[in-house]
């Protein structure tokens, strides 16, 4: 007979389920809802937008879940290594046999942890040559527009709008966002990138500067601005920008993707608007000293004019040389027609001496018609040489006309000379005399340096 195992029948049997089940409960029970510390690991992103992950120390690790709806509610963005403390419900899942926690709640594990990921963050970025300085586009000096990105409420907004008033009223938009919390930084993109939008001017003007600005406070208030989505945002930005988020000594990672980093939202305003008063007063200088180059100038033309006026022989003197040259000239052509003609016409005599009386007859019609036509060209010739030469007498009449020194009186000035004619120049030459001649365009006065005794 075969041996049988010896069954008690009397011996409880259960189902996988109602174990999976029983322990489910009792961890529930025994632990409830607990707080756990611990590095995230192996974070992923459901298509669902529930996230799974693990929390794991030195010797342990446990399954955790995060629910959709409790993903939005996080100041901050988890990531593999960082160290947090979770806080949730302890279960367990019947479906692989394994217990985890379901999160609804997490912060950093200490300001420690989020500057340890706030400086993987930054050199990953760097690498990536976002904060490169050849990237960093220059401020425009007077911007007719400002957009400001930040709270509508709170003494920021208020400080940049009183700030940029006081210095040189611009027109000012303002993109409301929030500036923590959940969405904080996604809105903060957002606005950086409807500044940039290619299609803004057919809706509201296009600002010429961007400030994207913050109060102070704790590294976990001013996270939003560590997000990658916020940098790479100022990074893209066309529009020059300027980030002033927290105090003097707060850096977030939008410090270095903007253009120019502002020790506080007052002293954004301050680097974005010059001062109109200081303009007026610059401008009012310039034109002082515009003004004194242009009288230096003229000074310096007049002396170097009267200078090269000496050494010119006088206008009367030289036209009258010109004038009788002409005058020669003309007499000089007038006699040349006449001989020429009387010329010509002994060779015609010789010439009809020699030939046939039909044959001198055809020739000397030739030759007057020859005669006659030389006469034109010669009379043309003449007249045409007249006008060249009278037209160059002109044109050096004209030149020692426009260098005539009383042509410069006549605008104004005015020449000093001593009493034995010699010229002044400078005031140190003016007081070695006791009486001066002012010559203007219409006539000279006698001037006394010095009283009577």
């Amino acid at each position: 007979m075969e041996n049988f195992p010896d069954f008690n029948h009397n011996q409880i049997i259960y189902s996988i389920s109602e174990v999976a089940q029983s322990i489910k409960r009792m961890v529930e029970d025994r632990f409830g809802r607990v707080t756990l510390r611990g590095e995230i690991s192996g974070w992923k992103v459901a298509s669902s937008g529930h996230v799974y992950f693990r929390l794991k120390d030195d010797s342990a690790c446990i399954d955790a879940v995060c629910w959709k709806g409790s993903v939005g509610k996080f100041t901050f963005k988890p990531e593999d290594g960082l160290e947090v403390v979770a806080t949730g419900k302890l279960t367990t899942y019947p479906g692989k046999s394994s217990y985890q926690i379901v999160v609804d709640s997490m912060q950093p594990a200490g300001a420690g942890a989020l500057m340890a990921l706030l400086e993987k963050r930054r050199k990953a970025l760097e690498e990536e040559g976002l904060f490169a300085a050849s990237r960093k586009k220059k401020l425009p000096f007077m911007p007719q527009v400002v957009g400001v990105i930040t709270s509508p409420t709170g003494a920021v907004i208020r400080d940049i709008l009183h700030r940029i008033s006081e210095r040189y009223p611009v027109h000012v938009l303002v993109f409301p966002v929030a500036v923590q919390g959940e969405g904080a930084a996604e809105q903060i993109a957002n606005a950086i990138t409807f500044f940039n939008s290619p299609d803004l001017d057919t809706r509201i003007p296009k600002p010429d500067l961007l400030i994207v600005a913050r109060g102070g406070g704790s590294i976990e208030d001013l996270w939003a601005f560590n997000e990658e989505i916020v940098v790479r945002a100022a990074a893209a930005s066309r529009i020059p920008l300027i980030s002033a988020v927290g105090h003097e000594t707060d850096t977030t990672l939008i410090d270095h993707a903007s253009d120019m980093r502002a020790p506080t939202p007052t002293a954004a305003a301050e680097i974005a608007i010059p001062v109109l008063s200081e303009l007026l007063l610059a401008v009012k200088q310039l034109g002082l000293r515009h003004d004194a180059a242009i009288l230096r100038l003229v000074t310096q033309r007049s002396e170097q004019l009267q200078g090269m006026s000496r050494g010119l022989p006088k206008p009367v003197q030289l036209l009258q040389t010109a004038s009788q040259r002409l005058d020669d000239w003309g007499e000089r052509l007038q006699g040349i027609l006449p001989a020429f003609l009387s010329r010509k016409e002994q060779q015609l005599i010789m010439l009809a001496g020699h030939l046939k009386p039909q044959s001198l007859q055809l020739e000397i019609a030739k030759k007057q018609e020859r005669l006659l036509e030389l006469q034109s060209r010669l009379q043309v010739g003449v007249a045409r040489n007249i006008e060249a030469r009278t037209e160059k007498f002109a044109n050096l009449a004209s030149l020692l006309e426009s260098v005539n020194y009383k042509k410069i009186l006549a605008r104004g000035f005015a020449l000093v000379k001593s009493a034995d004619g010699k010229l002044v120049t400078t005031v140190l030459e003016a007081k070695n005399h006791n009486e001066l001649a002012i010559i203007f365009s219409d006539g000279e006065t006698l001037v006394s340096l010095k009283p009577e005794a």
